[in-house]
């Protein structure tokens, strides 16, 4: 991948969903363009191996536990972000969940846990983040 017109190099950039799949790539995409990475998801040992891989490339990054449906778990990750790294300069709303039945078929607590992760928790954590951003003059 020719990454020389992406260049993120001291960059902080925080990746929801950043464990797996398209996130887990994006993550790694990032380490290699030159930026911090704070990779969350909600099962940390799976954070914790993407940072091992971002450190074997020579990077930085830390891993967060995180479940971006639940809302009283956003602002921990922008507060560890800040704490590690002192600032957030890219939020990359990637965590997302589905209902895997046809839509006749979900329950209220389905599609609650749908808007809650794909539409809720990804506006607050895009607001926690914009507070963080404007208070360290990044974003």
């Amino acid at each position: 991948m020719d990454l020389s017109q992406f260049g993120l190099e001291d960059k902080v950039a925080v990746i929801t969903g950043g464990s797996r799949g398209i996130g887990k790539a994006t993550s790694l995409a990032f380490a290699k363009a030159g930026a911090n990475v704070v990779v969350a998801s909600r099962k940390l040992a799976d954070c914790e191996e993407v940072v091992s891989e971002i450190e074997a490339l020579g990077g930085k990054a830390i891993a967060v536990s995180a479940h971006v449906g639940r809302m009283d778990q956003l602002q921990p990750v922008i507060d560890q972000t800040v704490a590690a790294f002192g600032r957030i300069d890219v939020l990359v709303n990637n965590a997302g969940t589905n209902f895997f039945s046809p839509a006749i078929d979900m329950d209220e607590k389905a599609w609650d846990s749908v808007m809650n992760t794909n539409l809720k928790g990804l506006f607050f954590l895009s607001q926690a983040a914009a507070r963080a951003m404007k208070d360290t003059g990044g974003g």
